[in-house]
């Protein structure tokens, strides 16, 4: 997600490094850097012209901050401007209790409308409501059987009428459906869409808002159209006063040319992004998120919520307990993978993790595929009995050859696996007693030593040279301690 453009503003940020203070010569060098970057991500030319005015008023005019170096105050000034390009966002849909609700969806054909009816329906159950799809798209053959699915997957009623019906007629009787039932509290209308923007589109659509008045009107777009989405959403906007766009695909969008500019050209916020093709893949639009992870600053939060979604809350507090307990097996680590595997990919999660998206691109670019070998770990100890899970130590070459055997892998391989475990165990076991800041840079830590990259070979510091600030700290605390024990016992010795 947004690769190019992080890269090409990774670039530009890079030309203030070692840099004394700012000036207007290096600030304008960047800037050029900047501009380059936006439109290559297909940024609207305006709006990227826009916004490096903004950022050059914002950086020559700012007195230099002696705690901050050119190149930190440079990227806070870009993330500030980013936020604001893209933001505020309000994601409520402004759904009241008691009250029926009517959201309408539409779109050009091909961007996921009926699809994110259905995600945008799963996301309403998770709040305890209770939706209903309107299958008012009766321009694309097979919309009304997906929709049909769709709801069946969800549990979701599903209005349709015959072939033949009008749109206008079809969403009428939906709603009022919906009314007589007594037991839906949403109604998301799947309108039609075509391959282009034409008046024939634009007029059944406006006849739908005239006679039901959805409460919320949001364009579907696909993100990977560009300009097109950009242009797309501007025309709906004229003619139907958008109250949200929500962006789809945007995990396949390198550029990001799209998620930049809506906003700034059409004054409707992005509410929703969808992030993948399941229907549990619709997540709010935070442009303070979305700014951190353009400028490589990643996104604990939303990693975080998606965590408490997935998590097995339970399960990882049995877990963290026995790691305290120094009690962390090989049965706890393959469960813990399993959690974490269903977070998505490997390379998406490092890069929500502040200081991790370098690693994440090393391994992108390299031979070693992270899920094959997350794949491989949970073949091997699967391969193991219950005893040798629990206790590894009872894992002998004998028994090394048997389980490799039994995973398609090499004796090596268990040796590998074996050996890493322990160590890793050992370092996440220490993490149990430690602050939040503490915590995260042991993280750090383990990531600068491959912890995260199953197919890296591991180089955990040995000698003093090599350790890491935690290490350090740890040992001036031994020392501090021990001068002050020394201490106590020259008073005693006094008296």
């Amino acid at each position: 997600m947004f690769e190019s453009i992080s890269k090409g503003l990774e670039n530009a940020l890079s030309l203030f490094r070692g840099q004394g203070k700012l000036t207007e010569t290096n600030v304008q060098l960047a800037l050029r850097a900047v501009t380059q970057a936006l439109l290559e991500a297909d940024v609207n030319f305006t709006v990227a012209q826009e916004f490096t005015e903004r950022v050059t008023e914002a950086a020559v005019g700012r007195e230099v901050l002696k705690s901050l170096d050119p190149y930190q105050q440079f990227v806070g000034i870009v993330y500030h401007e980013l936020v604001n390009l893209m933001g505020p966002v309000d994601h409520s849909l402004h759904l009241r209790r008691g009250e029926l609700v009517v959201l309408m969806l539409c779109g050009l054909q091909g961007s996921g409308k009926t699809t994110t009816c259905g995600k945008l329906a799963r996301m309403l159950q998770e709040s305890q409501w209770r939706p209903m799809l309107v299958a008012a798209d009766l321009q694309r053959p097979a919309a009304i059987d997906q929709l049909k699915i769709i709801g069946e997957q969800l549990g979701v009623p599903v209005y349709s009428e015959p072939a033949g019906a009008g749109a206008v007629k079809v969403c009428q009787n939906g709603v009022a459906a919906a009314r007589q039932a007594d037991n839906i509290d949403v109604v998301i209308l799947d309108t039609a869409g075509r391959l282009h923007i034409d008046a024939e589109l634009m007029q059944e659509l406006e006849q739908i808002d005239l006679k039901i008045s959805p409460q919320q009107i949001l364009l579907v777009c696909d993100s990977m159209t560009g300009q097109d989405a950009v242009n797309s959403a501007k025309a709906f906007n004229e003619a139907l006063e958008l109250d949200g766009v929500i962006l789809t695909k945007l995990d396949g969008d390198a550029r990001g040319g799209a998620a930049l500019s809506v906003k700034a050209v059409t004054g409707v916020p992005i509410k929703f992004i969808g992030v993948g093709e399941q229907l549990d893949k619709l997540e709010p639009f935070h442009p303070d998120r979305m700014a951190g992870r353009i400028l490589g600053m990643g996104d604990v939060l939303t990693l975080v919520e998606k965590a408490q979604r997935e998590f097995d809350a339970e399960q990882m507090a049995l877990q963290q307990e026995k790691m305290m307990r120094g009690k962390f097996t090989l049965v706890d680590f393959r469960n813990t993978m399993g959690q974490i595997k269903k977070l998505g990919p490997l390379q998406q999660i490092m890069k929500m993790i502040p200081g991790m998206g370098k690693i994440a691109e090393v391994m992108g670019n390299s031979d070693i595929d992270p899920e094959e070998d997350l794949k491989q770990i949970e073949g091997i100890i699967d391969s193991m009995t219950p005893r040798e899970r629990e206790n590894p130590d009872l894992i002998d070459i004998s028994r090394r050859r048997r389980i490799a055997e039994g995973s398609g892998t090499d004796p090596a391989d268990i040796n590998k696996l074996l050996k890493e475990f322990s160590q890793m165990s050992g370092m996440m076991q220490s993490m149990a007693g430690m602050s939040k800041l503490q915590q995260l840079r042991q993280i750090k830590q383990m990531a600068d030593v491959g912890v995260f990259n199953p197919g890296a070979d591991l180089k955990f510091q040995k000698n003093r040279s090599d350790r890491g600030p935690l290490d350090k700290r740890a040992e001036q605390e031994k020392k501090k301690k021990m001068r002050k024990e020394a201490k106590k016992q020259r008073k005693k010795n006094r008296r």
